[in-house]
């Protein structure tokens, strides 16, 4: 029950900070490095699998993926692009914070549901796997979307600018 309650406070704080990030990252220009590091980042959670505890049979793996994915259309539908001064932002959503903290509801009840069957090891696995799925799926439309965008830009100056700041 502890670690239940544990990794149900840490989910809650996690969804909290990547609001006020995303505030953040509104201020300033978008750029592919800021769209595709965040899935590099967490993809070395994948560590995780190494230890017997948390390793999921491959049809949990296509589960836990599947609902990601699904689950990132919520995110995809809120992720929107600007330009402004020539820059391309990421516009800021009223909706994002609603429905960050509805799939994290949606999660902790997909954990208590799930948790009476399966290890505590097992759904931490696959849930790592539902939240790498969502963020994967997420950010590859934001990718899409923004070299879109860049492509309708004069002499793609953004493309230009936002790989100079690499």
């Amino acid at each position: 029950m502890f670690w239940l309650i544990a990794s149900t406070v840490v989910a809650a704080f996690m969804a909290t900070a990547m609001i006020f990030v995303r505030m953040r990252a509104a201020r300033r220009p978008a750029s592919v490095k800021k769209i595709i590091l965040p899935p590099l980042f967490m993809s070395t959670g994948a560590f995780m699998f190494v230890l017997p505890v948390f390793r999921v049979d491959w049809i949990q793996v296509l589960e836990a993926i599947s609902f990601g994915a699904l689950f990132s259309i919520f995110l995809i539908k809120t992720s929107n692009f600007e330009i402004r001064e020539g820059d391309i932002y990421l516009k800021p959503s009223k909706a994002f914070m609603f429905i960050l903290f509805g799939l994290l509801g949606l999660r902790i009840v997909l954990k208590l549901l799930i948790g009476q069957h399966v290890s505590f090891g097992e759904t931490s696995g696959m849930f790592f796997l539902l939240a790498f799925g969502m963020i994967v799926t997420w950010r590859m439309a934001m990718l899409y979307r923004y070299l879109q965008l860049a492509k309708s830009l004069p002499e793609n100056e953004v493309m230009k600018e936002s790989l100079s700041r690499t």
